[in-house]
């Protein structure tokens, strides 16, 4: 099984979405525009994403509501999200909290990173809204490519080894089952032979 490289933007902001791409995206597969656009906000680090090899699939949201559905949709196909990058401020619709909330109803594993530029919320608020998770982390605006480029690449790993874990204990899950049948079938044998 491959590592999950699917990426979900969440921001009402479409020059952050660019600027994501031009972070996770490897040289070379971005227009010139746009990494002298990401350069001037970010400074040039002078590296590339920090696996090379690893090439992200990034889509885009503009509010909390086409998140949400996005992330329906990707489910219902099994192509999931490894990890979302959500803003809190989206107006008009859900905030990233109140999203996030949402989200993790139903998928409560998925790999989240919060990124604002606002103290809407404190961390406690946070915790107190959503319960205490460790599938999120904080990233303050204006971001660092290298924090983005790290958090991309360890939360998409550790979101393809919890699905591996997830599928391997539902193997032995089925393999005990099936043992247990067995083992009733074989009883019932000997119960009819006595």
């Amino acid at each position: 099984m491959s590592v999950n490289n699917r990426i979900l933007i969440v921001d009402d902001t479409p020059s952050i979405h660019e600027d994501f791409r031009k972070i996770l995206v490897p040289s070379g597969k971005v227009g010139k525009d746009l990494e002298q656009m990401a350069e001037s906000l970010f400074g040039d680090s002078g590296e590339g994403p920090l696996d090379p090899c690893m090439e992200y699939e990034i889509h885009s949201a503009y509010q909390g509501e086409e998140a949400l559905q996005m992330i329906e949709k990707a489910e219902r196909e099994d192509r999931g999200y490894a990890l979302i990058f959500m803003d809190v401020r989206m107006p008009p619709g859900l905030d990233g909290v109140k999203t996030i909330k949402k989200i993790w109803e139903q998928y409560p594993c998925l790999e989240i990173v919060i990124c604002t530029a606002y103290s809407d919320y404190s961390w406690s608020d946070i915790v107190d809204m959503l319960g205490p998770s460790d599938h999120l982390l904080v990233l303050k605006k204006p971001f660092d490519a290298d924090e983005a480029q790290q958090m991309a690449l360890s939360l998409t790993r550790r979101a393809s080894n919890a699905k591996k874990q997830r599928i391997h204990l539902s193997t032995l899950q089925k393999n005990l089952d099936n043992c247990y049948q067995s083992v009733d079938q074989l009883k019932q044998q000997i119960e009819k032979i006595s």
